[in-house]
């Protein structure tokens, strides 16, 4: 009788499955473009190697997702592994699409090759109860260059008010041999 109970719950959870239309966009100056139909209960495993599938890459190298605003800003980083000390940190194959991405227009970051810089925008464009056997590319836009574009990274300019407050009584030589270690 148990077992029976089992698999109605199992038939249930299959039966009230919601459909995700996730939008990609390689971060390239043409427009490349993947919507792929996932599974709600997917991990973000399974949505890496969807979306290195949907643009050409053999899914072999790291990666890893960062949660995103509605501005695109850089988040949280969900690695593909595990890279904490302890067992219970975060990683691809321990986060679940609809638990990352609740909502409709909910956005992720993803960097794919981290020589390389592979950079992608990951939205959730459409929610559905229409019900999908496979995750499937269903819209493809554009083609992917052969290289990755140049990457600048800046940061924010540091004060000179630092080098100001900062007095450095070692600061009046040039050369290491200037200084007189013995009358010091």
């Amino acid at each position: 009788m148990k077992l029976w109970r089992i698999k109605i719950r199992i038939f249930v959870v299959i039966k009230n499955v919601i459909m995700y239309k996730v939008r990609v966009i390689l971060d390239v100056e043409e427009d490349v473009i993947r919507t792929i139909a996932v599974n709600e209960y997917e991990t973000l495993e399974k949505l890496h190697i969807e979306i290195a599938s949907a643009f050409g890459f053999d899914g072999q190298e790291m990666a890893s997702f960062y949660t995103s605003d509605n501005g695109w800003n850089q988040g949280e980083e969900i690695p593909l592994f595990n890279m904490s000390e302890s067992d219970f940190g975060l990683s691809m194959t321990t986060c679940i699409i609809n638990e990352i991405l609740p909502h409709q227009n909910d956005k992720l970051i993803y960097v794919y090759d981290f020589l390389q810089m592979w950079t992608f925008y990951v939205e959730v464009v459409e929610k559905s109860d229409e019900k999908i056997s496979e995750n499937k590319i269903i819209l493809a836009v554009g083609k992917v260059p052969d290289e990755a574009p140049n990457k600048v990274f800046e940061s924010d300019k540091i004060s000179s008010d630092f080098d100001e407050d900062f007095n450095d009584p070692f600061n009046d030589f040039e050369n290491i041999d200037d200084l007189d270690l013995d009358n010091l």
